[in-house]
């Protein structure tokens, strides 16, 4: 494990049929695939296992001591960054937003399970605490790896994963993502091209298509268009990043009752419901082959407030 890279993964995550849900949202049959990024097995899987190849590989050849990230109190990203942690041998702290709670539930339980630190930001954001952390030297040589373990470099990983998905559809039309911080979906763009990328805009970040395009413009590989030609669905925010919206609910039962998949409240299920509406709207037609990148988050699923 050198090199800037980490051995989290044994392969391209496979591609199952979704004909059931295809039909039922007005599409053909075969027009719909799942990608399963949730499948990859560290930590209950999903999309930033790729990211931390890159950055928990980055924490290794820099031979940190400790490393500290940020997230939501619910954050799949911290969750994966404490199993990354885990099984390379590297302490992990993880500054979380807000109080604790009273009960330790979905993605918190499992930081614990793996072993990590929580620091509950209160009522500071949780960068300025771990900015502290950062700089506490009684800790020895501190690696930051940035919310949500996105940067341009490890953005390069979901350029990999794009050339998996024209390896394994090469008659992709859409590729359906949920966008984050962002490096997913620049990742995808990259490696597809901004027509081919549907992001779905899930409140993570103030101006998701700033974000996507910033991180874009500092990757090796290089942009692929102008911010404004990035296809992002700023329709199933609702509320605010940490509410259930009702397009989303729907959305989530629909996969479940057609198909048996099971999507996150936070971000594959606003993704799954960016879709329903991009069929609705005419933006995905019948006879369109659709990639829908699932990223995980199940444990989400058990810790939000809504369910």
């Amino acid at each position: 494990m050198s090199n800037g890279t980490a051995g989290f993964m044994n392969g391209p995550t496979p591609i199952d049929a979704a004909p059931r849900l295809a039909v039922d949202l007005g599409l053909d049959a075969d027009d719909l695939l799942v990608k399963r990024d949730d499948l990859m097995g560290l930590g209950g899987g999903g999309n930033k296992v790729r990211k931390l190849q890159v950055t928990m590989g980055q924490a290794l050849d820099a031979a940190a001591d400790v490393v500290v990230t940020t997230g939501a109190a619910q954050s799949n990203h911290a969750r994966l960054t404490a199993a990354a942690g885990a099984r390379v041998g590297l302490p992990v702290v993880l500054v979380l937003q807000g109080h604790a709670p009273e009960t330790e539930r979905g993605n918190v339980l499992l930081d614990r399970l793996f072993g990590a630190e929580i620091i509950w930001s209160g009522r500071r954001p949780p960068e300025a605490v771990a900015d502290e952390v950062e700089h506490d030297r009684s800790r020895g040589r501190v690696h930051r790896i940035p919310f949500g373990g996105s940067s341009p470099a490890s953005a390069e990983a979901y350029v990999r994963a794009g050339q998996e998905v024209l390896d394994q559809v090469p008659d992709v039309r859409h590729v359906v993502v949920a966008v984050g911080s962002g490096g997913t979906m620049a990742g995808l763009v990259t490696a597809l091209g901004a027509e081919r990328v549907l992001g779905v805009d899930t409140g993570a970040v103030p101006d998701a298509r700033r974000t996507v395009h910033a991180l874009m413009e500092g990757m090796r590989s290089g942009t692929q268009g102008a911010a404004d030609s990035l296809r992002i669905d700023g329709g199933q925010v609702g509320q605010g990043y940490e509410h259930l919206a009702e397009s989303t609910r729907a959305a989530l039962s629909r996969a479940a009752r057609t198909e048996g998949l099971i999507l996150d409240p936070t971000y594959s299920g606003r993704a799954m419901a960016g879709l329903v509406s991009a069929v609705a709207s005419g933006g995905i037609r019948p006879g369109d082959r659709t990639v829908f990148l699932h990223t995980g988050g199940l444990p989400g699923l058990f810790g939000h407030e809504a369910f």
